[in-house]
């Protein structure tokens, strides 16, 4: 009941800012771009769901990172409540990660209906993309806590984390891949890749997307070893279950963080 009052606050609060509005807007103008341009079906999805790997990870990270600076004395007002902190750290997260969820989801669902993309396309692709970027925010959002509590006195260095982190794991990490299996390609490099792409998030979404598209020479390096190694269906089933652990570490991390944090 305490959660369910601060995530209603916070809800109003954000929309009274109206920049989550905007952000619902910023993606119904590029889903509807890459329609109108792109063409319908999966190649449209596809389009959708490479922009929402590069920009839902570095918003949500930023977002998150930035909210718990100018929410300072909030927090603290909140905190000389009669309120437990579990409490107030579910309250605080999910009063941003929801409304940045719905945004991307209103944003591109809306375009997709209008446009008939949501009934020439199969239904199952349509939930992976959109699924992929619920979680992507979710497991983002959580991640910029982390960096936001860590570094709570610090807003350089929690915002400079974040765009490192970005820059690393959404820009770098295959190129970076690569050059090591240029360098030490006379060994097997199969599972010990394969053990490294499990440590990006971003990675094991572009997968799942690929995978289920079945579209190989998009895959990359650390794609076609994952889809190799286990096939389609295994490989979606290991890359989600993957992806949802990825999603429990950062919330556990930050709630640890929250309570033992001196404000």
């Amino acid at each position: 009941m305490k959660t369910m009052t601060i995530l209603k606050y916070q809800w109003k609060d954000l929309i009274r800012g109206k920049w989550i509005i905007g952000y619902a807007l910023i993606y119904l103008l590029l889903t509807d771009a890459l329609i109108r341009f792109g063409g319908t079906g999966p190649k449209a999805m596809l389009s959708i769901s490479n922009i929402m790997l590069l920009f839902i990870p570095l918003v949500s990270m930023i977002y998150g990172v930035l909210f718990l600076y100018q929410s300072r004395e909030f927090i603290e007002l909140l905190l000389a409540q009669p309120l437990d902190r579990k409490s107030l750290f579910k309250g605080l997260y999910g009063g941003l990660a929801i409304p940045l969820t719905a945004a991307f989801l209103v944003g591109v669902g809306v375009p997709l209906i209008y446009s008939g993309v949501l009934v020439s396309t199969d239904a199952v692709s349509v939930a992976i993309v959109l699924g992929l970027g619920a979680l992507l925010t979710l497991i983002f959002t959580g991640i910029g806590f982390v960096f936001g509590l860590r570094y709570f006195d610090d807003k350089v260095k929690g915002l400079g984390f974040s765009l490192v982190s970005w820059l690393l794991l959404a820009v770098l990490y295959d190129g970076l891949i690569l050059l090591l299996v240029f360098t030490l390609g006379d060994y097997p490099l199969e599972k010990p890749v394969l053990a490294i792409s499990l440590l990006n998030p971003i990675d094991l979404a572009r997968i799942l997307v690929l995978l289920k598209f079945d579209i190989s020479a998009l895959m990359g390096y650390t794609g076609a070893v994952f889809s190799r190694f286990f096939g389609s269906g295994l490989g979606m089933s290991v890359a989600a279950g993957c992806l949802f652990l990825w999603l429990g570490l950062p919330l556990w991390r930050g709630n640890r963080l929250f309570l033992r944090k001196d404000f």
